[in-house]
């Protein structure tokens, strides 16, 4: 299945790609400041939480006493889950979006996460360059440990990936689980140690906290950032699974489902 998957993606490469282009520039066309917006909302919400607690937590980051280090906390954790955000909210609302092109256009219904993937990808590149010249003008860079963002990255598109297509499916047949999840969203954001450290918490807040799959992620990316340090691949392994067991339920209730899919848009 896999295979088949990899060839009609292949096979379709330019009408991904183009759409790709299509939707970045349609995005951004008749705006002032056109692409920089997809840096400008992030950044704002970093200003904001910066000049709201950088006074408050600077003293509670352990083994960091200068005054950049909760911002580089505070980017790493917000832009990446900038990128989680992202490709959930958008494959949550994929078809139904593209209702008109999946009732008018043949092609292989799976090109949607894809382009979906792509376009979130692009636009956390973007800010992610920005980020590493802010890092690299601070003197503050990390060293090799930067090389653990790969496989991150690849832990967390596949966990993002998985939960965005299952809810893009059901979105189709209950129209409320969009708005669902986008609550959820928000409380998960603050049930994740994005805006301050684990170790602040009381012990048994901790223990829950952690039991959040998004938790060892977002610690991972901090630990990298901030303290030039290896992710613990361990505390990975369940967000992996539950990843890889998101995508295999997604892609087999889509093979089931994509023909009712059409009718229901």
């Amino acid at each position: 299945m896999l295979l088949s998957l990899y060839r009609s993606m292949r096979s379709y490469r330019g009408f991904i790609l183009g759409s790709v282009k299509r939707e970045f520039q349609s995005r951004y066309r008749n705006s002032l400041f056109g692409a920089l917006w997809t840096v400008l909302n992030p950044l704002s919400m970093i200003v904001v939480y910066t000049v709201i607690f950088s006074q408050i937590m600077r003293a509670r980051l352990p083994g960091v006493d200068d005054g950049l280090a909760y911002s580089v906390y505070l980017c790493a954790g917000l832009l990446t889950w900038g990128l989680f955000a992202e490709i959930t909210t958008r494959s949550q609302s994929m078809f139904l979006e593209n209702a008109n092109l999946l009732k008018k256009i043949s092609f292989p219904r799976m090109c949607l996460p894809v382009i979906t993937l792509l376009n979130a990808g692009i636009n956390f590149a973007i800010i992610l360059g920005l980020f590493f010249g802010f890092l690299l003008i601070s003197g503050r860079l990390p060293g090799m440990a930067l090389l653990a963002l790969i496989p991150l990255l690849i832990v967390q598109v596949i966990f993002a990936a998985g939960l965005g297509m299952l809810l893009g499916i059901l979105n189709v047949f209950f129209r409320d689980v969009g708005q669902m999840f986008g609550i959820c969203l928000q409380f998960w954001f603050w049930l994740t140690p994005i805006v301050y450290p684990l170790s602040i918490l009381p012990s048994g807040i901790q223990h829950l906290i952690s039991l959040n799959p998004m938790t060892a992620l977002m610690t991972s990316y901090q630990n990298v950032f901030l303290y030039n340090q290896w992710p613990q691949w361990s505390s990975l392994t369940p967000l992996l699974i539950i990843g890889v067991l998101l995508c295999a339920m997604a892609l087999r209730l889509f093979r089931q489902r994509v023909g009712e899919m059409v009718d229901e848009l």
